[in-house]
């Protein structure tokens, strides 16, 4: 995938997947593990980090 940490950062910094509608959201680790961010869709709070293919 990226090969260099500026691109790796872009795509993959900060980004975390929502377990019920599999939308992106994009947001700081603190909140999330804070339970601050939810889903733009589905307003779910269960989050996870997205994948690196």
């Amino acid at each position: 995938m990226a090969k260099f940490p500026e691109a790796n950062a872009r795509l993959m910094k900060n980004k975390f997947v929502c377990r019920k509608c599999k939308s992106v959201i994009r947001a700081s680790n603190m909140m999330v593990i804070a339970g601050l961010v939810k889903c733009r869709k589905c307003k779910s709070r269960i989050l996870r980090p997205a994948r690196k293919k």
